[in-house]
């Protein structure tokens, strides 16, 4: 057993914990990797898992990690979390006895990864039973005592609130309160929903990093096979529940090396996907950099976009931020395009056309073409409205003319 205050460090390149080798609960069956560790509130199990830095996981090195630029964090925030080194980083999962959402619900299994120089470690905090819950959650606080940043996948929707409830009942002060918080679901699927059927984590890791899981156990089968191991105390039973937390946190910690570099450099991050690039493009306009995602659109329908809603919403962003940027040449031009074919947009930039005609042209006569046009795709009582106003406006700049 290892009492907490004293500490440990773990070996390179293999899974750490083996000073007992026993299953928890039993003092039988060496089958469940980790250790014994106590504190001020009991006893919890332990155990570890340490990637060099030689490794890869998929197309990321593990190496990568550590080199990851602290700023690289208010640009993906919105300058909501200030820049912080990869050391100070925690990539947070749980596993729990159901949804969240009630009391009941808990955390039976906690996973924390961090960057060193050397590699990627990942600890995870198990409860043996649920008289262990105190005594884990104290563990989990004072290794995230040591950090400034959680990084989770949706835990701003679920961790968070379950840890947040579970210490509450437990009567600990809140580890997460003071750590800035970086939930990476919002960025993936910023960046790629428009291309992949489902940002969940597990097909990302396939999809993004070509990571394919053997004998992986399914996230809706975690809380049964939690319950049965309580039932039976047959420790084998988590032996794929830690692999499946640690594989979803080394998953976490890949992503990030990912995303966070082409949120903070959008046009220098290489990005060869249109739908990718679409997606990247909006999160810049909302973000007030108009020329940066303009650029993003203009080279989003370079790369190409599979799905005629994106080709052609792509287009139609592009002379938009044209019109906003005070373009309106280039605008009008790609307005034309749209208004000469059979296309979802063709409306859209006839009316488009019709305003260009009115207020800037001042050629009421085209503008009532256009207007006509729009008004023959699809009336409504607002085009009804502009072809009559027009119509006495072209008159009557036909009577000054002659």
């Amino acid at each position: 057993m290892r009492n907490e205050q004293t500490g440990s460090r773990a070996t390179p390149g293999v899974d750490v914990g083996q000073a007992s080798g026993l299953s928890p609960g039993t003092g039988q069956r060496p089958v469940l990797p980790g250790q014994e560790v106590q504190n001020a509130r009991g006893r919890y199990w332990t155990h570890e898992k340490f990637y060099p830095h030689h490794r890869r996981h998929g197309t990321v090195e593990i190496s990568r990690l550590s080199e990851l630029p602290g700023d690289l964090l208010p640009a993906i925030s919105r300058g909501e979390i200030a820049s912080s080194p990869p050391d100070r980083w925690a990539f947070l999962d749980t596993e729990t006895t159901g949804l969240p959402g009630g009391a009941g619900t808990c955390a039976f299994l906690i996973g924390i990864g961090t960057i060193e120089d050397a590699g990627f470690r990942v600890r995870l905090f198990f409860m043996r039973d649920f008289d262990e819950e105190a005594a884990m959650l104290q563990g989990v606080a004072g290794l995230l005592a040591q950090y400034d940043v959680v990084i989770t996948y949706n835990g701003k929707a679920f961790d968070a609130p379950l840890l947040e409830t579970r210490y509450r009942l437990n009567r600990q002060p809140l580890p997460l309160e003071r750590l800035s918080h970086l939930d990476l679901l919002f960025a993936t699927r910023r960046l790629w929903r428009l291309r992949l059927e489902s940002c969940r984590l597990i097909e990302l890791e396939n999809q993004i990093l070509g990571v394919e899981r053997q004998g992986d156990l399914p996230g809706e089968m975690i809380p049964y096979y939690y319950f049965e191991y309580l039932r039976t105390r047959e420790a084998f039973r988590m032996v794929p529940m830690f692999h499946h937390n640690v594989m979803d946190i080394v998953t976490l910690a890949a992503l990030t090396a990912v995303v966070l570099p082409v949120f903070a450099a959008p046009a220098e991050a290489g990005l060869r996907h249109g739908e990718d690039l679409l997606g990247i493009a909006r999160w810049l306009e909302q973000n007030d950099d108009l020329e940066g995602a303009l650029g993003l659109y203009q080279r989003a329908l370079e790369r190409g976009l599979r799905r005629d809603e994106h080709l052609f919403r792509a287009i139609w962003e592009t002379a938009r931020l044209e019109k906003k940027l005070g373009r309106l040449d280039r605008a009008v031009a790609t307005w034309c395009d749209l208004a000469s074919g059979k296309n979802p947009l063709r409306r859209a930039a006839l009316e488009e056309l019709a305003k260009y005609y009115e207020h800037t042209e001042r050629n009421y006569s085209m503008a009532l073409e256009m207007a006509a046009a729009a008004w023959g795709l699809e009336p409504s009582p607002e085009l009804e409205k502009r072809r009559q106003r027009l119509a006495g406006k072209a008159a009557a700049q036909t009577r000054r003319l002659l």
